[in-house]
Protein backbone atom coordinates (compact mmCIF):
# COMPACT_ATOMS: atom_id res chain seq x y z
CA UNK A 1 0.00 0.00 0.00
CA UNK A 2 0.85 3.42 -0.41
CA UNK A 3 0.88 5.57 2.62
CA UNK A 4 1.36 9.56 2.87
CA UNK A 5 1.99 11.09 6.19
CA UNK A 6 1.80 14.56 6.87
CA UNK A 7 4.36 15.77 9.49
CA UNK A 8 8.07 14.53 10.04
CA UNK A 9 8.41 14.93 13.60
CA UNK A 10 9.44 11.89 16.06
CA UNK A 11 6.01 10.25 15.35
CA UNK A 12 5.64 10.92 11.81
CA UNK A 13 9.09 10.08 10.72
CA UNK A 14 8.96 6.46 13.49
CA UNK A 15 5.62 5.45 11.55
CA UNK A 16 7.28 6.20 7.96
CA UNK A 17 10.47 3.97 8.86
CA UNK A 18 8.02 1.29 10.25
CA UNK A 19 5.56 1.41 7.67
CA UNK A 20 8.73 1.14 5.01
CA UNK A 21 9.94 -1.38 6.88
CA UNK A 22 6.79 -3.63 6.51
CA UNK A 23 6.97 -3.05 2.87
CA UNK A 24 4.28 0.24 2.26
CA UNK A 25 5.46 2.58 0.19
CA UNK A 26 5.51 5.83 2.27
CA UNK A 27 5.68 9.85 1.57
CA UNK A 28 6.23 12.23 3.88
CA UNK A 29 5.50 15.76 3.89
CA UNK A 30 6.76 19.08 5.68
CA UNK A 31 7.12 22.57 5.82
CA UNK A 32 10.40 22.56 6.93
CA UNK A 33 12.84 20.67 4.38
CA UNK A 34 15.27 20.05 7.58
CA UNK A 35 12.52 18.21 9.23
CA UNK A 36 13.37 15.01 6.75
CA UNK A 37 16.78 14.58 8.37
CA UNK A 38 14.74 12.74 10.93
CA UNK A 39 14.22 9.80 8.48
CA UNK A 40 18.06 9.15 7.68
CA UNK A 41 19.45 8.10 4.85
CA UNK A 42 18.57 4.73 4.74
CA UNK A 43 14.43 5.99 3.73
CA UNK A 44 13.35 5.34 0.51
CA UNK A 45 10.18 7.18 -0.01
CA UNK A 46 9.49 10.46 -1.25
CA UNK A 47 10.11 14.02 1.11
CA UNK A 48 7.83 16.59 -0.51
CA UNK A 49 8.07 20.05 1.17
CA UNK A 50 4.55 21.73 1.34
CA UNK A 51 1.58 22.16 3.54
CA UNK A 52 -0.28 18.97 4.37
CA UNK A 53 -4.06 19.93 3.30
CA UNK A 54 -2.63 21.66 -0.44
CA UNK A 55 -4.00 19.63 -2.87
CA UNK A 56 -1.06 19.85 -5.06
CA UNK A 57 1.58 19.35 -2.25
CA UNK A 58 -0.91 16.01 -2.12
CA UNK A 59 -0.74 14.80 -5.31
CA UNK A 60 3.15 15.20 -5.95
CA UNK A 61 2.77 12.91 -2.50
CA UNK A 62 0.92 10.64 -4.41
CA UNK A 63 -2.53 10.89 -2.58
CA UNK A 64 -4.26 9.64 -5.67
CA UNK A 65 -3.27 6.15 -5.35
CA UNK A 66 -2.57 6.42 -1.91
CA UNK A 67 -4.69 3.61 0.55
CA UNK A 68 -4.32 5.44 3.70
CA UNK A 69 -3.61 9.29 5.29
CA UNK A 70 -1.92 10.14 8.93
CA UNK A 71 -2.11 13.67 10.06
CA UNK A 72 0.73 13.62 12.49
CA UNK A 73 1.91 17.26 12.45
CA UNK A 74 2.02 19.81 15.89
CA UNK A 75 -0.92 21.65 14.82
CA UNK A 76 -4.45 20.21 15.68
CA UNK A 77 -6.33 22.15 13.14
CA UNK A 78 -4.01 21.44 10.32
CA UNK A 79 -4.16 17.78 11.28
CA UNK A 80 -7.63 17.54 11.44
CA UNK A 81 -8.40 20.20 7.63
CA UNK A 82 -5.41 17.95 6.31
CA UNK A 83 -7.31 14.69 6.87
CA UNK A 84 -10.92 16.00 6.19
CA UNK A 85 -9.25 17.27 2.46
CA UNK A 86 -7.50 13.21 2.14
CA UNK A 87 -11.26 12.18 2.55
CA UNK A 88 -13.72 14.21 1.44
CA UNK A 89 -11.42 15.47 -2.05
CA UNK A 90 -9.35 12.34 -2.56
CA UNK A 91 -11.50 9.81 -1.27
CA UNK A 92 -8.93 7.99 1.04
CA UNK A 93 -10.81 5.79 3.87
CA UNK A 94 -8.15 5.18 5.96
CA UNK A 95 -7.49 8.35 7.37
CA UNK A 96 -5.75 9.36 11.04
CA UNK A 97 -5.71 12.25 12.79
CA UNK A 98 -3.24 13.41 15.64
CA UNK A 99 -4.95 15.80 18.23
CA UNK A 100 -3.61 17.26 21.20
CA UNK A 101 -6.88 18.12 22.82
CA UNK A 102 -8.67 15.23 24.00
CA UNK A 103 -12.00 17.65 23.63
CA UNK A 104 -11.28 18.38 20.12
CA UNK A 105 -10.42 14.75 19.59
CA UNK A 106 -13.77 13.18 21.03
CA UNK A 107 -16.02 15.71 18.68
CA UNK A 108 -13.88 15.35 15.22
CA UNK A 109 -14.38 10.95 16.21
CA UNK A 110 -18.35 11.65 16.02
CA UNK A 111 -18.01 13.26 12.53
CA UNK A 112 -16.38 10.22 11.74
CA UNK A 113 -12.34 11.13 11.52
CA UNK A 114 -10.77 8.62 13.68
CA UNK A 115 -8.36 10.59 16.11
CA UNK A 116 -5.46 9.86 18.64
CA UNK A 117 -5.29 12.51 21.28
CA UNK A 118 -2.05 12.39 22.13
CA UNK A 119 -2.40 13.60 25.95
CA UNK A 120 -5.18 11.48 26.92
CA UNK A 121 -3.22 8.51 25.52
CA UNK A 122 -0.20 9.41 27.25
CA UNK A 123 -1.78 10.01 30.57
CA UNK A 124 -3.94 6.88 30.10
CA UNK A 125 -1.12 4.68 29.69
CA UNK A 126 0.62 6.44 32.90
CA UNK A 127 -2.31 6.00 34.68
CA UNK A 128 -2.05 2.08 33.69
CA UNK A 129 1.26 1.88 35.10
CA UNK A 130 0.52 3.44 38.24
CA UNK A 131 -2.83 2.31 39.21
CA UNK A 132 -3.63 -1.00 37.52
CA UNK A 133 -6.61 -1.58 39.51
CA UNK A 134 -9.59 -0.24 36.97
CA UNK A 135 -10.57 0.09 33.94
CA UNK A 136 -9.42 3.06 31.86
CA UNK A 137 -10.99 2.89 28.28
CA UNK A 138 -8.13 2.76 24.97
CA UNK A 139 -11.08 3.22 22.78
CA UNK A 140 -14.92 4.52 22.33
CA UNK A 141 -17.06 4.00 19.72
CA UNK A 142 -18.62 7.06 18.42
CA UNK A 143 -21.88 7.29 20.24
CA UNK A 144 -20.14 6.10 23.88
CA UNK A 145 -22.21 3.00 24.06
CA UNK A 146 -19.30 0.52 23.99
CA UNK A 147 -15.33 0.47 24.74
CA UNK A 148 -12.36 -1.06 24.09
CA UNK A 149 -10.52 -1.36 28.13
CA UNK A 150 -7.87 -3.28 29.80
CA UNK A 151 -9.34 -4.28 32.84
CA UNK A 152 -7.10 -5.39 36.14
CA UNK A 153 -8.22 -9.33 36.30
CA UNK A 154 -8.02 -11.22 40.19
CA UNK A 155 -5.53 -13.83 40.10
CA UNK A 156 -8.25 -15.68 40.87
CA UNK A 157 -8.86 -16.08 36.76
CA UNK A 158 -5.88 -17.72 36.30
CA UNK A 159 -6.07 -21.11 34.91
CA UNK A 160 -9.30 -20.41 33.88
CA UNK A 161 -10.18 -20.56 30.03
CA UNK A 162 -11.27 -17.45 28.01
CA UNK A 163 -14.90 -18.70 27.84
CA UNK A 164 -16.01 -19.08 31.48
CA UNK A 165 -14.15 -15.39 31.49
CA UNK A 166 -16.59 -13.74 28.71
CA UNK A 167 -20.00 -16.41 30.66
CA UNK A 168 -19.59 -14.80 33.81
CA UNK A 169 -18.48 -11.04 32.96
CA UNK A 170 -20.60 -10.57 29.52
CA UNK A 171 -17.26 -9.33 28.36
CA UNK A 172 -15.70 -9.88 24.57
CA UNK A 173 -12.01 -10.84 25.25
CA UNK A 174 -10.60 -8.72 22.47
CA UNK A 175 -6.97 -9.59 23.28
CA UNK A 176 -4.25 -10.30 25.94
CA UNK A 177 -0.52 -9.04 26.39
CA UNK A 178 1.40 -11.67 27.73
CA UNK A 179 5.16 -11.22 27.88
CA UNK A 180 4.90 -8.38 26.19
CA UNK A 181 3.09 -9.17 23.07
CA UNK A 182 -0.37 -9.21 21.97
CA UNK A 183 -2.46 -12.17 20.82
CA UNK A 184 -5.77 -12.74 19.86
CA UNK A 185 -7.56 -15.45 22.26
CA UNK A 186 -10.11 -18.31 21.30
CA UNK A 187 -12.42 -19.37 23.86
CA UNK A 188 -10.33 -22.23 24.88
CA UNK A 189 -7.20 -20.29 25.64
CA UNK A 190 -5.77 -20.26 29.35
CA UNK A 191 -5.32 -17.20 31.44
CA UNK A 192 -2.07 -17.04 32.48
CA UNK A 193 -0.36 -15.57 35.62
CA UNK A 194 0.91 -11.60 34.41
CA UNK A 195 -1.39 -11.81 31.60
CA UNK A 196 -3.13 -8.00 30.33
CA UNK A 197 -6.92 -8.65 29.81
CA UNK A 198 -8.43 -6.32 27.15
CA UNK A 199 -12.18 -6.40 26.72
CA UNK A 200 -15.09 -4.85 24.40
CA UNK A 201 -18.00 -4.00 27.18
CA UNK A 202 -20.58 -1.42 27.29
CA UNK A 203 -19.64 1.59 28.84
CA UNK A 204 -22.86 1.68 31.55
CA UNK A 205 -21.59 -1.53 32.88
CA UNK A 206 -17.72 -1.11 33.37
CA UNK A 207 -18.78 -1.30 37.33
CA UNK A 208 -19.69 -4.63 37.06
CA UNK A 209 -17.50 -6.12 35.07
CA UNK A 210 -15.01 -4.51 37.00
CA UNK A 211 -16.49 -6.02 39.95
CA UNK A 212 -16.39 -8.93 38.37
CA UNK A 213 -12.85 -9.27 37.46
CA UNK A 214 -11.75 -8.04 40.51
CA UNK A 215 -14.12 -10.89 42.34
CA UNK A 216 -12.59 -13.90 40.31
CA UNK A 217 -14.61 -16.93 39.44
CA UNK A 218 -18.17 -17.87 40.58
CA UNK A 219 -17.47 -20.80 42.89
CA UNK A 220 -18.61 -24.37 40.95
CA UNK A 221 -21.24 -26.88 42.42
CA UNK A 222 -19.71 -29.38 44.50
CA UNK A 223 -16.49 -27.19 45.26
Amino acid sequence: MHIVIMGCGRVGSALAQTLEQQGHTVAVIDQDPTAFRRLGSGFGGRRVTGVGFDQDTLREAGIEEAGAFAAVSSGDNSNIIAARVAREMFGIENVAARIYDPRRAEVYQRLGIPTVATVRWTADQMLRRLLPSGAEPLWRDPTGGVQLAEVHTSSGWVGHKISRLQDETGVRVAFLTRLGEAILPSSQTVLQEGDLVHVMMRSDEVDKVEAAFAKGPEEEAGH
